[in-house]
């Protein structure tokens, strides 16, 4: 029998917060409230009844070493276009909401943001502007092979080059090859690391 495939309708998120997360996904990703009563909320950014759900609850608390235990690491949004990317990014910085850190995928670029209860949201653009595209180079580079994470970047660096004019086949190109790297090092990006290895 053939799958039937559904399309991702939401995602729900449990939360101390629920105000704090209300304003949060208002401002991130234009989501609004539907329905909310005193511990829960459902929230849209279009025209489905909710993509974000909080739910909260007595007994819900903080998780120091959520980095270190398995779930969700982040849901994702996609913008039409990387210039739409750079537009939002500046609108949020401008609201005081700075990505947790900065990835060129080869397929997107992604800035990532963590919500108040930590929580990684990923928005993106894709390099190729075309799924079929960037799905056929996905499972054919050897570049994405050799390095599916991806490259760190500055999205301040980033988005003033691209305010500036610049190109942007060459602006990710740029990117990729770690000139746009950002100057503190490697950011915590929600995942345990390994410690660096004892000096001989």
């Amino acid at each position: 029998m053939d799958i039937i495939r559904p399309a991702l309708h939401h995602v729900t998120l449990k939360t101390t917060r629920l105000d704090e997360m209300i304003a949060w996904y208002g401002v991130v990703i234009g989501a609004r409230v539907n329905f909310r009563d005193a511990m829960n909320a459902w929230m849209t950014n279009d025209a489905a009844n909710h993509r974000i759900a909080l739910l909260s609850a007595p007994g819900l608390g903080d998780d120091e070493r959520k980095s270190f235990h398995n779930g969700m690491h982040h849901s994702a949004f996609e913008y039409e276009s990387f210039a739409d990317l750079m537009l939002s990014y500046d609108r949020m910085s401008r609201a005081g909401i700075e990505p947790a850190f900065c990835l060129e995928h080869g397929l997107t670029i992604s800035l990532y943001y963590r919500d108040p209860e930590g929580n990684f949201v990923e928005l993106q653009s894709d390099n190729f502007g075309d799924w079929d595209k960037s799905s056929e180079w996905m499972r054919t580079s050897p570049v994405f092979r050799e390095n599916p994470i991806g490259v760190f970047f500055d999205p301040r660096r980033v988005f003033e080059a691209h305010a500036a004019g610049a190109d942007f086949a060459a602006l990710q190109a740029a990117i990729r090859a770690g000139d746009y790297a950002p100057s503190a090092g490697m950011p915590d990006i929600g995942l345990p690391m390994p410690s660096p290895a004892p000096a001989s």
